[in-house]
């Protein structure tokens, strides 16, 4: 792998791990609609995961700090520090169990459902059928309006349903992203507050898939270093960039641009297939 194509597939998983498009969708597509393309070799894959997961760490460094200190004891605070209050500690507690609940229930389900979701990866079809359910949760969720539940005001309830949502996302096509905030969102969460939770849900759900193949990192060749930082470092960059997008567009213009984007991918991948189009 050269250099450029380092890059160009950096950036791509950068753009599309956190924005509400579908990562999984592209890695299916793509391969199918480009002729000559090559996968990438696992251990590129995993450092790609690995970039987008560093991007997200540092975007929501401040949360995840919060999250880890509610855990401890509050020790006495020092000139300068914050201090947290006891409702707030208390939040962040059930916000740790939440997401500890929602992440148990995604790997029992794709656990039990391994095969059957990978055999749906060989599927373009169903990838841009997928798609269209990922564009209509997106636009429809641009239509509530009485969201106003912060994180505060989260409960067993949110935890479980947007876990089995974060599972649905196992299914190439289904933004893990868009399908979370979107059915965040649907339970009254706002917006700012139903994407942070859905990116904190990421970080262990891309975590475990890097931590399940980091071997395949172990038997790498020397000479594929260079296009292994580079894409990383692609990825990396560009995720925080698309992060700190989709966060200025949720309340501006909300997320009906990604739900036409996800239309557009599906049909002209419907049409080129219909064409006879094969990569």
């Amino acid at each position: 792998m050269t250099l450029t194509e380092a890059v160009i597939l950096g950036i791509v998983q950068g753009l599309t791990e956190p924005l509400p498009v579908s990562s999984s969708a592209h890695l299916v597509i793509i391969p199918a609609l480009i002729p000559g393309f090559q996968q990438p070799t696992v251990a590129f894959d995993v450092l790609l995961h690995l970039g987008t997961l560093v991007a997200v760490v540092f975007f929501l460094r401040r949360e995840i700090g919060a999250l880890l200190a509610s855990l401890f004891p509050e020790k006495r605070r020092t000139a300068g520090t914050r201090r947290i209050d006891g409702s707030e500690r208390a939040a962040n507690r059930r916000m740790v169990l939440w997401i500890v609940i929602a992440t148990f229930l995604t790997g029992i389900i794709g656990i039990l459902f391994k095969d059957r979701i990978e055999r749906l990866f060989e599927s373009v079809e169903t990838t841009a059928c997928m798609l269209f359910i990922t564009g209509i949760l997106l636009f429809l969720s641009d239509r509530v309006k009485t969201n106003e539940r912060r994180k505060e005001e989260m409960n067993l309830t949110d935890g479980i349903v947007l876990g089995l949502v974060q599972a649905s996302a196992l299914i190439p096509g289904i933004s893990r992203s868009g399908s979370t905030i979107s059915v965040g969102i649907f339970r009254g969460l706002e917006r700012e507050t139903s994407a942070r939770f859905s990116f904190l849900l990421s970080v262990p759900a891309i975590g475990g898939a890097v931590i399940l193949k980091a071997a395949d990192l172990i038997r790498l060749p020397t000479g594929d270093l260079p296009s292994l930082g580079v894409g990383f470092l692609a990825a990396a960059i560009t995720g925080f960039l698309s992060l700190k997008l989709l966060f200025a567009m949720i309340n501006k213009t909300g997320l009906a641009p990604f739900a036409y984007y996800c239309w557009f991918v599906g049909t002209a991948t419907l049409i080129l297939r219909g064409m006879g189009w094969n990569g």
